[in-house]
């Protein structure tokens, strides 16, 4: 058993940002730690060249199961079985980060997105204590006007069987940097299938709205009654879609919390590579060479 993971599905037109995010997997995560990285069939040859000891490189044809095909240049899949709603290109990314982190032989994984890079040594240890895998929660963080969230919430209790509607406001679980313990998501799996009496992924993706995350804290939570150590400032994230130059990048980087171990800048943002860059020289500038605050 390796101690730590990596997940990441992506898509061609993030290669670039992957480069960075994969570089980054290498330079702070241990030689033993293996970044599965998941792409279309089609995008396969994009990410070829990372692969090796440390990067797997897994199509959505691996991982999903055989029923379910794709429709060339439509960015969805059909499931025979259940043909609608298809398989939309979203909700194929979450099915295959649980499917992939339930393969895994690790006590923990990172489950990060492809505008993620890591910024310091990522060890099992904070992410673990007292043999628990550390959960990505803010309290009270899903109001009312959060209609998304709220219905993310609601499918999370169907699915999961437990009973609803939760009072708001509800917490959220959702970040572009998170872990999972890969025992509690084959868990989550079993317990999909028990309520509904269908595979864990028919019954998930038979839903338009649906959050991996929001089930992932859900589960944990109310179904497995746990109370996890919460780490919500693992990831220094801006997601906001507009453009950052490079004073506002360095400026966003000057307020990295000390506990992150990534930063993220929403590829949806259209922020220029140059601006990421001089975030990423900035966080290591704070952070310093021996991993400590400058």
């Amino acid at each position: 058993m390796s101690a730590l993971a990596v997940v990441t599905p992506t898509y061609g037109p993030d290669r670039e940002l992957f480069a960075h995010l994969h570089r980054s997997v290498l330079a702070y995560t241990s030689e033993d730690t293996v970044h599965h990285v998941i792409v279309s069939s089609a995008d396969r040859p994009r990410f070829a060249s990372f692969e090796g000891p440390r990067c797997r490189l897994w199509t959505y044809a691996e991982v999903l199961p055989r029923r379910i095909v794709p429709v060339p240049r439509a960015g969805f899949w059909i499931d025979p079985i259940r043909p609608w709603p298809p398989l939309r290109g979203w909700v194929a990314q979450q099915v295959v980060k649980i499917a992939v982190t339930a393969r895994l032989d690790a006590k923990v994984v990172l489950v990060v997105d492809s505008d993620v890079v890591l910024i310091r040594e990522a060890t099992p240890d904070l992410f673990i204590e007292d043999g628990q895998v550390s959960l990505y929660r803010v309290a009270d963080g899903v109001h009312e006007s959060m209609t998304d969230h709220v219905t993310w919430h609601r499918v999370a209790r169907e699915l999961l069987g437990v009973p609803g509607p939760a009072p708001l406001p509800l917490p959220d679980y959702v970040s572009s940097l998170t872990c999972w313990d890969p025992a509690i998501v084959r868990a989550m799996q079993r317990r999909i299938t028990e309520v509904t009496g269908r595979d864990w992924l028919a019954a998930f993706t038979s839903y338009l709205q649906v959050s991996e995350f929001i089930v992932y804290g859900v589960f944990v939570e109310d179904v497995l009654g746990a109370s996890p150590p919460v780490n919500n400032a693992i990831c220094h994230s801006r997601w906001d879609r507009v453009p950052l130059d490079q004073p506002g990048a360095v400026a966003f980087a000057d307020r990295l919390p000390a506990a992150a171990v990534g930063m993220m800048i929403s590829a949806k943002s259209r922020t220029p590579m140059s601006a990421r860059l001089a975030a990423i020289q900035r966080c290591a500038e704070i952070i310093g060479p021996d991993g400590s605050p400058l």
